[in-house]
């Protein structure tokens, strides 16, 4: 029960009579000489219908003076009796408030002041709700009491006395049960009042300034002075804003709670930081760390400063120097991360300076050694991490004078990182004359099956499809990555039939021209696809899922020759959109998507480094390739068209560009445009596929499986990642029995380490597990 009900209760129970020695009082008299309770008498009456209150005639309020009140008792007024109507058996008692009046007013008949002297002799018919030893009942008195009151521990002080007075509509909603045990004093009553949470009131007067204190009432308002005088020995009323901003950002003592309430949701309280930038700055020990200091938005922008500073000195810094610094400042600035002012958005500097320093790290090991595999392998493995790096350093940017000093810091370490490696694949191709992504003639046809919908995204770099099946993942999807080459030149034009599910390689070979790098346009590219069997969904179409699809959405390539360095700031918000498209799909009732890409793309603020072809030498130049005039001959080296071997094209050097002041480009033959991230999406499942038993005789392997493996095959390779390290005689699809069983064929690998694997139809890795050749 709350205290209004147990009031309420109270004060009819002073009716309670024994009828066998007394007759039935005519009312109730309520003496409250302090007036104490009259704030709260409008919230009683609501309760009790019967409550009337001595005062100015105002009949809708029931209210009236003495003799008014007299002949509504006696029922002479007219509707008088409906007052006191119930729907029980017995009609309820009048209740008599009298603010102003004590019980001795009444007692004292010769000296009772004449408008309350017809009320005197109810004294007598009646009753009056009084304590024990006859006193009024005070607030105080009523809940300190155990005899006809709550028995709760209240301090007797005169502050808690005038802050209960003014907390007293709050206390009434209160429930007794969680009040006992529990020391009632000033604090606890001016709380109350103030809504229970003073530290998110003085965040909100903080904020809010002259508004907070114009949307209070009065007592509110007294209440929260006395609260944070009490707990935070602060007068908000006489020290005012400023002063509690600079304790605010100080964060000492009793100030640390509400700092930390702060920085719990600043965004709640936009115009706190202001409120700071208006104190002086103090002056700090040398020594004096984030604790101390992370408090004033004003230190922090001198941070941002000097780290923009130092941030831009690397301009003529050789790459092993530059990374040694960036890793210097991310100890020096990495900490203000933490603070409540990166949240806000106001040290983009130290954000970026995260993922620079993982820059910085990652491309200390350079990929330019061994073969096109050995390269494939350490980008798949970290080096695409030094592009995503890259990208989120640059989504970190808010103004042009961090965009400088953040692009002079990815270019001191990053462009001599990828020169070397695209150089270095380069001159692989070049000496070997292969290329693994290889040409029409060497490449399967793409196919797919029932129940699968093939998802093309216009320039879905590698570490932008690691990101996808992040979010994917995420989303509560399972994905399956595949590291897939690029055809060349990696443009859409060619790249982008290279993945669709187009037949008669042969006859496309024969046509192919190489005009602009471009096989099919898009009417032809699509009917040649869906006289393939597949069909073709546009925009939200989610089409038949027994059959086949091919959909395509995400143009990041659109948005990278659109935006430059910004497609950073958007490229979540484009991956996003893909993975609602493909969430769309399987709710559709698709059994997996398959995610395939034409070509990734370099991309570096400020531009590529420009590198000259002339034109009367070119027939069409894009940023990274040209095809050449017939006769013409140039530097740079030439590659076979992928559709036609005898078509070639020049190919800039490194990551160099035929165009000037490009950021966002491809075409050309470096990992970053060329290894791309094939992703199989499916459903959650519910039963995983696992490889349960793995057992030799000799050198014949047993495998048994559970799950979902129908349409796999076991292999066992010494890398699981690699196809070409298989050593079987063959892989072997699984029964329906869940049992396979394959041969390796070389008799001197036994006792080796190996791995076993279960693929699907196109080579997805769906298990694996350890195994030791010819083993138990």
């Amino acid at each position: 029960m709350r205290v209004l009900d147990h009031l309420l209760k109270a004060v009819r129970d002073a009716a309670v009579f024994n009828p066998e020695v007394q007759v039935a009082p005519a009312c109730i008299l309520w003496p409250d000489r302090d007036r104490q309770w009259e704030a709260v008498i409008p919230v009683l009456q609501a309760k009790l219908p019967e409550l009337m209150i001595l005062g100015d005639y105002a009949p809708d309020k029931r209210m009236g003076p003495a003799i008014w009140l007299r002949c509504v008792i006696a029922g002479t007024v007219e509707g008088a009796s409906s007052l006191f109507a119930s729907s029980g058996k017995m009609p309820l008692l009048p209740i008599i408030y009298l603010p102003g009046v004590s019980r001795q007013d009444l007692r004292a008949i010769e000296s009772c002041p004449d408008h309350l002297k017809p009320l005197a002799e109810l004294q007598y018919r009646g009753v009056i709700w009084s304590q024990i030893n006859a006193k009024d009942w005070t607030i105080l008195a009523y809940l300190k009491s155990d005899q006809g009151g709550l028995g709760l521990d209240v301090a007797q002080d005169n502050d808690t006395k005038s802050a209960m007075q003014l907390a007293l509509s709050r206390l009434l909603d209160e429930e007794v049960a969680l009040l006992k045990g529990k020391r009632l004093d000033k604090d606890y009553f001016n709380t109350l009042l103030t809504g229970g949470d003073p530290i998110r009131d003085l965040l909100q007067w903080l904020d809010q300034g002259d508004a907070f204190q114009a949307s209070r009432s009065e007592n509110e308002w007294k209440a929260f002075v006395e609260v944070c005088k009490s707990q935070l020995a602060f007068n908000p009323q006489n020290e005012g804003v400023l002063a509690s901003a600079s304790k605010l950002a100080a964060h000492e003592g009793p100030w640390h709670a509400v700092w930390e309430r702060f920085c719990e949701a600043p965004k709640r309280y936009p115009n706190i930081p202001a409120q700071i930038r208006k104190c002086p700055l103090p002056i700090f020990d040398l020594f004096a760390d984030e604790s101390v200091t992370g408090g004033w938005p004003q230190w922090n922008e001198q941070q941002e400063q000097a780290l923009q500073q130092a941030l831009g000195a690397l301009k003529n810094v050789p790459p092993h120097e530059a990374r040694t610094k960036l890793m210097e400042l991310e100890k020096q600035h990495g900490p203000r991360r933490s603070l409540v002012w990166a949240e806000l958005g106001e040290a983009p500097l130290a954000c970026a300076l995260e993922h620079l320093a993982a820059l910085a790290e990652i491309t200390q090991t350079n990929l330019a050694s061994g073969n096109a595999d050995d390269l494939a392998a350490g980008y798949c493995n970290r080096g695409w991490k030094a592009d995503d790096a890259v990208i989120k350093s640059l989504a970190c940017v808010t103004t042009s004078a961090d965009l400088e000093a953040i692009s002079t810091a990815i270019r001191s370490v990053y462009v001599s990182w990828a020169e070397e490696s695209a150089r270095h694949l380069q001159k692989i191709v070049d000496s070997a004359s292969y290329y693994p992504g290889g040409t029409i003639r060497a490449a399967k046809p793409v196919t797919a099956r029932n129940g699968e919908c093939i998802l093309f995204v216009d320039g879905l770099r590698f570490d932008t499809g690691k990101r996808l099946a992040d979010i994917l993942e995420h989303a509560g999807f399972d994905v399956i990555e595949k590291p897939v080459w690029t055809a060349l030149p990696s443009v859409t034009g060619t790249g982008k039939p290279a993945v669709a599910p187009i037949s008669d390689n042969d006859r496309i070979q024969e046509k192919a021209e190489g005009y602009n790098f471009e096989l099919l346009n898009v009417y032809q590219l699509r009917k040649a696809i869906q006289e393939n069997g597949f069909q073709i969904l546009l925009k939200n179409d989610s089409g038949d899922n027994s059959g086949k699809a091919w959909c395509e959405f995400g143009d990041i390539d659109h948005e990278g020759h659109d935006r430059g360095w910004k497609l950073a700031k958007h490229l979540d918000v484009l991956l996003r959109d893909i993975r609602d498209r493909i969430a769309a799909l399987i709710t559709a009732g698709w059994e997996r998507v398959r995610v395939v890409t034409d070509h990734g793309w370099l991309l570096l603020p400020g531009g590529l480094p420009k590198i000259d072809l002339p034109s009367a030498l070119s027939d069409n130049k894009w940023g990274r390739c040209a095809s050449l005039k017939p006769g013409a001959s140039a530097d740079e080296r030439l590659y076979p068209w992928y559709w036609n071997s005898n078509k070639f094209f020049a190919l800039a050097n490194g990551i160099s560009c035929f165009k000037n002041g490009e950021e966002y480009t491809h075409g050309g033959l470096s990992l970053q445009e060329c290894l791309t991230l094939q992703l199989t999406v499916t459903k959650e499942s519910s039963q995983q596929i696992e490889i349960t038993k793995v057992g030799w005789k000799g050198l014949r392997c047993a495998v048994e499986v559970k799950g979902s493996f129908s349409g796999l095959s076991v292999d066992i390779r010494t890398q699981p990642g690699n196809s070409s390290s298989s050593i079987v005689v063959s892989a072997k699809p699984i029964k329906d029995n869940g049992t396979a069983s394959v041969m390796v064929e070389n008799e001197e690998l036994e006792g080796r380490n190996a791995t076993v694997v279960l693929i699907d139809e196109h080579g997805s890795l769906m298990a694996q597990a350890a195994t030791v050749i010819g083993g138990e």
